[in-house]
This record gives structure tokens, sequence and C-alpha cells, in this order.
């Protein structure tokens, strides 16, 4: 009968409705110490970023995870490091013999990585969206002589290109292995206005940020890249004087998703360039909850998310700590959560979860691109990656926006969990933002492993929509992504749930996510 009793007992513990406030309380409490201004942003390789790194390791231990990195819980990455010296550089059109300066900063931003030149000129050539698809037949640099030339390029893609094929083929590693096959020493990209997550002006200020790079020769995807710049849209029309089309035309053309013209801008861009290089490193951070089955238990589901952000930069109002509150110290705080709550319900799922902070994905997805390259448990074990970052719990959770939604299996297990808590499930809404790319899932993604990311959803007209473009606006990579913002903690706990139930559905599953047949990824797969 006591058996009987405590089993009755577990089972009431285990099925009683989650205090969603509480738990949402404790995961805020997580951000309140990775985003304290005593952090400093928890820029890559930082006094701040190793504080935040033995932070999230205490906690992974608290909550019963096992080491899983190199040397216990951490895996060094070692970085190298650039910083523009912007006195001593500078940017300039060449046209008819006049030369016309760019003002860096208002007018442009100069790309910053190690093998830039100190020095270039050569001529420029408008190549459309700069894309190369050959499963669309698109080739927007077929027939241009472009060898020993600077492209210049609109940000975004054809309308009736799918997303996941725009998103890879965006991706600048991608992008660059065309642009090169073409002869093309450099890039300029033009943000089209619609799609800019942050103002020029606040965006053009983390000029001064150090920029990383991955040691090692298998990391350089831009080898070759002489010079890069991003043009400020609201400077954009000075290039295209004398070329026989308007920056007007083509952003018209673009809005319309229309085919886009190609042609020689007649003029040269100018640059020069001092940069400064160090060294750094830092670490990955990386806890495994252990599996339980014999037969899956050297399987593995990841939980991911990013430890670093902006640091210290340029002030804005007075404030110069980025402290990355959602960005993504909300995904760092979910991972802690998750793993308590596991220990706190006595879970035993039968494939290892592994949960993962990465370092660097600020600087270009650098932490999880070395970690797929040197994991720390074999690639081929790694069945899933449910990524975590900047998902913005501003509203209460009715929907759930999932990027990669159509990709994989995964879709069919999130739209059961989201069925169960009673919220729907939507798909990316906004394709022209690339977010596929854009965070740490698509370095997994690259290596075959069915991966996929999450935002809050909202309704197209409604306030919801509202505060979310609001916060990008105003708060993306911006000092005031802080503890001062207002948060839905309670929806923020349901969030938490829902990630972790994705995981326990994942990691007991008879079969292992795989791509759809249709899904252009399922290419990658090993």
């Amino acid at each position: 009968m006591r058996a009987l009793l405590l089993v009755t007992t577990a089972f009431v513990l285990r099925a009683a409705q989650p205090d969603f406030i509480a738990e949402g309380n404790r995961w805020w409490g997580h951000i309140q110490v990775l985003a304290s201004d005593a952090m400093e942003g928890r820029n890559t390789g930082s006094p701040g970023y190793m504080a935040a790194a033995r932070l999230v390791a205490s906690e992974f231990e608290r909550a019963g995870l096992k080491p899983a990195g190199v040397s216990g819980y951490f895996q060094p990455v070692k970085f190298k490091t650039t910083q523009i010296v912007e006195e001593h550089s500078s940017l300039a059109m060449v046209r008819g013999g006049a030369v016309k300066p760019l003002r860096l900063g208002p007018d442009a931003v100069l790309s910053v990585r190690p093998g830039l030149a100190e020095s270039v000129e050569a001529e420029a050539v408008f190549v459309g969206y700069g894309l190369s698809i050959p499963e669309r037949n698109l080739d927007d640099l077929a027939g241009l002589d472009l060898k020993g030339k600077i492209v210049v390029y609109l940000n975004g893609g054809p309308s009736d290109v799918p997303a996941n094929l725009l998103s890879h083929y965006s991706f600048r590693a991608q992008r660059w292995k065309a642009l090169q096959a073409a002869g093309v020493i450099g890039a300029v990209v033009i943000p089209n206005p619609k799609s800019m997550d942050i103002p020029w002006a606040r965006s053009s200020l983390n000029r001064f940020n150090v920029t990383m790079d991955l040691v090692g020769e298998k990391f350089s995807d831009l080898y070759g890249q002489k010079f890069g710049a991003t043009i400020n849209p609201a400077s954009a029309e000075m290039i295209f004087e004398g070329s026989g089309h308007t920056f007007a035309e083509v952003l018209e053309l673009a809005n319309q998703g229309k085919a886009m013209p190609r042609f020689p801008l007649k003029l040269s861009f100018r640059a020069t360039e001092k940069l400064k290089l160090t060294d750094a490193e830092a670490p990955n951070v990386i806890g495994v909850l252990p599996g339980s089955d014999p037969a899956l238990k050297d399987e593995y589901v990841i939980f991911g998310a990013h430890l670093d952000h902006l640091g210290v930069g340029a002030p804005i109002n007075g404030d110069a700590i980025y402290n990355g509150a959602m960005d993504d110290g909300s995904g760092i705080a979910t991972l802690i959560e998750i793993a308590t709550l596991l220990k706190e319900e006595k879970a035993r799922p039968k494939r290892s979860i592994l949960f993962v902070a990465v370092a660097g994905e600020e600087k270009g997805l650098l932490g999880s691109e070395y970690f797929v390259n040197a994991p720390t448990v074999p690639l081929k074990n790694i069945v899933a990656e449910i990524n975590n970052d900047m998902y913005l719990p501003l509203y209460p959770l009715k929907s759930l926006e999932v990027i990669g939604l159509e990709e994989s299996t995964l879709g069919e297990d999130i739209r059961a969990v989201c069925a169960k808590a009673g919220v729907t499930v939507q798909a990316e809404k906004e394709p022209q933002r690339n977010l596929l790319i854009r965070s740490d899932q698509y370095n997994f993604i690259r290596q075959g492993v069915p991966a996929m990311t999450f935002k809050f959803g909202w309704e197209r007209g409604s306030a919801e929509e509202k505060q979310a473009k609001d916060w990008l606006r105003e708060r993306y990579h911006a000092p005031s992504d802080d503890l001062l913002q207002p948060v839905d903690k309670a929806a923020a706990a349901r969030y938490n749930r829902i990630m972790m139930e994705m995981g326990l559905r994942v990691a007991n599953g008879v079969e292992r996510p795989r791509w759809n047949e249709n899904s252009f990824f399922k290419r990658f797969e090993h």
C-alpha cells in the first residue's frame, strides 16, 4: 500500500499544473545575473564573458548535468580578433577622375576581418542580389566580366525563391564561393530598408567593435576577399549616378519582386584600411544529461543558445553596456531552466540531452561552427539541435513561429507539443530576414543535423506585431536590451516547458529525426 501511495503521489506531482509565475521568476533571476552591468555585455573572450561561462557551468552542475566539454564543462575556442583603426582608414568613389569620399559611419561601414587588403581600387558592377542559385536557374553573375572587380548588390532575393534556398545561398560562405569563382575581389552590400532590423544610425555604431574569426585554415570561409563594405541605403543613390539607373528604381523592382538589372556602375571604389590584430580565447560551455536506454544513450539531442553579446560599445543615451538580456541571456536562462526542470521531475530520457552554450555567435556563429567541426560527442550521433535565441517573450504565448518548420520531422514534433500546450504553430513569416542562417542552428543544418529555432508568434496588424517590431528597432543590439525592459515572465516559463517537452519527445522517440524528402537540406544528410 505504501509503495502504491508513493507511486500515486509521484504521479500527482508530475501531473500538477506548473507554477508559471514561480518558474518565470526563476528564469528571470538567471538573466538578472547574466545581463547585469557587472558582466559588461559578455563580449566573447572578455572578463565578463568568462564570468558568465563559469556561472553557466556551475548552474549546469547544480542541475545535475555531467561535464561534456574538453576540460570539464568547457570547450576552449581560439579566435583571431580584428578592429578597425578608423582614423587611418578611408573609402571613396572614383568617377571620371573625380574622387568623392564616403563618410565612414554616416555613408558606409567597412568590413573588418583578417586578410583584407590595406589598400584597394577596383571597378564596381551592380549584380542585382548577387546570388547564384542553381536549383532555380538563377545566376546574377552569369555573362558579366567580374574578374578583379568589386560587386555591389542589394540584400535580399527574388520573391519567388523559397526561403530555405534564399537563406542558404545568402549565407556569407556560400555567396563568397560563387563570387570568388567569378573572379570578384570585393563586395559591397546595400541593405533593403524594408528588411533592416536596426536603423542605420544605430547599426553603424557597431563598426568599432572587435570582429573575430576562428583560428585554422578550415575556417577561412572568405579566403581571397580583399575588400568589403556596407552602404547606407539613404546614401546609396550617389553610387548609381551616371549608370543609367537609380537606386530608387532598384528598390521599386525589389519591392515588387521583379527581376533585377545588372550593369557597370561606371566608378571605382578606392579604400584604405588599417586594422589592429590580436588573439583571444573563450570557451563553449557543455553539459549532458545521460540517456537511460542502452541502445539509444549514445545518441544526442542538443539544446543550444549563445552566451556572448556585444560587450561595451558606443554609448546610446549615455549607456555603453550592451547587456544582451534577450539576446541571448533569455536563451541561456532557458537552457538552465530546462536542465533544472528535468532534474526536478527526475526525467530519464532514452537518448542523452546535450546542453551547449556557445561563444562568438555575434561574431559570425563562430562557437557553434567550431563545435560542429570539433564536437565533444560524435557528430553522427547528434540527432537534432533545438536552438534558443532571442525568442522575445514580450507578451502572452499564444503562437510560436518556428524557423525551419517544414524542413524535417521536427516540425511534426513541435506541432504535437504545442497542440498539447494550447499554442498554435506558425511558419516563418518574414523570409527576407533570413533568420534560418542568422543563428547557430544553421551550422548544425550544414552538417546534416535537423535543427530549428523559434520566436513568439504574432498576427499581422496586431498589437503583438507592433511590440515585436518596436523591440527590434529600439532594443536589438542596443544597450536598452537590459534588465529594465518589460518581459512576460510567465509566458517565458510556458515557452521553457514547451522546449523541455520538445526535447523529451525527440529524446524518447523510436526513430531519430530526419529531413523531409522535399527539403533542400536533405542533401547535407550523412
